[in-house]
């Protein structure tokens, strides 16, 4: 009888040591997540610059990857501010790129980063900037640049304040716009001609497709026709 109770206690004994090792167990390491490094800002050319060599360095700052992966770049350079007329993609591991352009021209440039793995950040801002021409004694204006209502946006008020912003490398040039509004694209009624402020309103109808664009010109004849950006009502 002794016996069966010893063993009895020593197997209640072995199984309450076996069970507890069960909950020191090493847990399994998370997955590490890649995550996308960081926007570059650009150096050079600034914005609006006036760049009389052809051959144009481009430059920015490096960017920081958070897990630590290599990082390249991929610069664009076009000439319309939407990357679509012209364009030149670059890649360089290094934060300059130089390239040849044509003169007398008027281009943007954006840059992002990327790693190793293939992740990128989003594109920096748009810069333009002009190459100076042979005997040039005026530049166009630069391309003009939405800032109100936003592209495809949906409009629920009854008269909508168009604005955009526009520049001329020639600093003393006097701007004015026309700009064409209509429910047709492209838009062919012109709402304003040497229109000197960079917004105009317009009164809206219901459940309509609107579309619009402005002609930049300088005092000296010079004229940029900008894209046609569009908007709804509801």
């Amino acid at each position: 009888m002794k016996n069966i109770v010893y063993i009895s206690v020593f197997s209640f004994l072995l199984c309450s040591c076996g069970g507890g090792g069960e909950d020191n167990l090493t847990p399994e390491p998370l997955p590490i997540v890649n995550k996308a490094p960081s926007t570059p800002t650009q150096i050079t050319p600034s914005n609006n610059q006036l760049c009389i060599d052809y051959m144009v360095v481009f430059q920015w700052n490096v960017a920081s990857d958070p897990n630590g992966d290599p990082v390249s770049y991929v610069m664009q350079v076009a000439t319309d501010n939407q990357f679509t007329q012209n364009l030149q993609t670059k890649t360089s591991s290094s934060t300059t790129i130089s390239v040849t352009l044509n003169k007398g021209v008027a281009y943007y440039w954006r840059v992002q980063a990327k790693d190793s793995k293939g992740l990128t950040s989003s594109y920096s801002s748009t810069f333009s900037f002009y190459t100076e021409g042979d005997g040039e004694s005026n530049h166009l204006p630069f391309s003009p640049a939405i800032v109100n209502p936003e592209q495809n946006s949906i409009e629920h008020e009854a008269i909508v304040t168009l604005e955009w912003t526009a520049s001329d490398v020639d600093s003393n040039d006097t701007l004015s716009f026309d700009v064409f509004f209509d429910t047709v694209n492209p838009p062919a009624i012109k709402v304003a001609e040497n229109h000197s402020e960079t917004t105009l309103n317009q009164t809206l109808e219901s459940s309509k497709s609107y579309y619009w664009k402005v002609v930049v010109k300088d005092d000296k004849g010079g004229e940029t026709i900008g894209q046609i950006w569009c908007f709804k009502t509801d």
